[in-house]
């Protein structure tokens, strides 16, 4: 079973494995300048199976004016995505090392990030793309010539993917959304529980992915493009809620749907499959069962909350009321900043 991304040292990873082939075919210097790493950090995915790694990915912080690109790089704090191979073998693996990009630039309070990509590279720089990076000029060295991509943490007029991890408040589009421990940690990697510490989460599509397809029989096509929604876990221990149902997590709205918005079967499939906890199999069951009902959501996993409240805090502190049942529910924008106060989330992610 493939492993997760972890954080490690130069010094701990084997440079001698295959891996790194291709990055010593492309940049002659890359042995040496490996070994000078030896004590800094750097995040990998190892393969359970075979030892070797499927990912590496090495990130600095730099806060001079870049000059060996054209045009220059203004001085401001910015992470620099240094070195990146990823062999994801069919997973979304890709889009959990750019989640941990963004973590790690949100927690570095930088400005911006870019990253220096060979053009050939295509499935890389289309990931990129995707979630807001532009291309801003080029990088020539000996080793060639590479395109420059940069994107901004603190330019608030984008939106969708083009502004993730940031939230755009919504005062009056705002929701709490209730999930089962045994769908939780699966479908939300990086808020799992201090009590699930001995949970292994497996690299499979639904876990490694940016965006979370929440399927239900209630109602959710309320949910609108851009709506907050706050995940909160449900108790783990019949009658202990009031202690261990939790606000874990904050999401924002992509697209909701009904079986009805599917053109069929397969299509359904193809747009749960990737991003949700369910097998293909009772996939297939749930939409061919017309008795059940079927609506889903498909959000951006923006923010695990540091500190999470539960349900005495939710009801006392905060405020929200017993009733509407808290399975899917609107909150207020008050309840909603108490909740991002209480979870000590840096409050830089919400945006205006």
């Amino acid at each position: 079973m493939p492993g997760s991304l972890r954080l490690t040292t130069f010094g701990d990873v084997n440079l001698a494995d295959p891996f790194f082939d291709s990055l010593k075919a492309q940049y002659n210097e890359f042995s040496d300048w490996f070994a000078r790493k030896a004590a800094e950090p750097v995040y990998v995915v190892d393969d359970d199976m075979t030892g070797q790694l499927r990912g590496f990915i090495y990130l600095k912080i730099e806060e001079d004016v870049i000059e060996d690109i054209e045009p220059a790089l203004p001085a401001l704090k910015r992470v620099k995505v240094g070195t990146l191979k990823i062999l994801a073998h069919g997973t979304k693996l890709g889009e959990r090392v750019i989640k941990k990009i963004f973590d790690h630039a949100v927690a570095s309070e930088a400005e911006e990030i870019y990253v220096t990509v060979f053009e050939e590279h295509a499935g890389l720089i289309r990931l990129f793309e995707r979630y807001g990076f532009i291309l801003h000029g080029y990088k020539t060295t000996d080793n060639g010539r590479e395109a420059v991509f940069v994107r901004s943490l603190v330019d608030h007029a984008r939106d969708g993917l083009d502004l993730y991890p940031l939230i755009r408040r919504n005062p009056s589009r705002i929701y709490l959304l209730a999930i089962y421990p045994d769908y939780h940690t699966n479908l939300f990697p990086d808020s799992i529980l201090r009590t699930e510490v001995g949970h292994i989460v497996e690299d499979v599509s639904h876990t490694n992915t940016i965006h979370k397809v929440y399927i239900a029989k209630m109602v959710l096509t309320r949910l609108r493009r851009g709506d907050i929604v706050v995940i909160y876990r449900t108790t783990d221990i019949p009658g202990r809620a009031r202690f261990r149902s939790v606000a874990t997590s904050i999401c924002v709205v992509e697209e909701s749907h009904s079986r009805a918005d599917f053109a069929n079967e397969q299509d359904f499939v193809d747009f749960a499959l990737p991003h949700s906890v369910f097998p293909e199999a009772e996939l297939r069951d749930w939409y061919r069962d017309r008795a059940k009902r079927l609506y889903a959501v498909k959000m951006t996993y923006n923010a695990a909350l540091p500190r999470r409240p539960n349900r005495e805090v939710l009801l006392d502190d905060v405020g929200i009321s017993e009733s509407p049942r808290w399975d899917f529910r609107k909150i207020s924008e008050h309840e909603f900043d108490r909740i991002v106060e209480l979870s000590e989330l840096d409050p830089r992610l919400i945006v205006e």
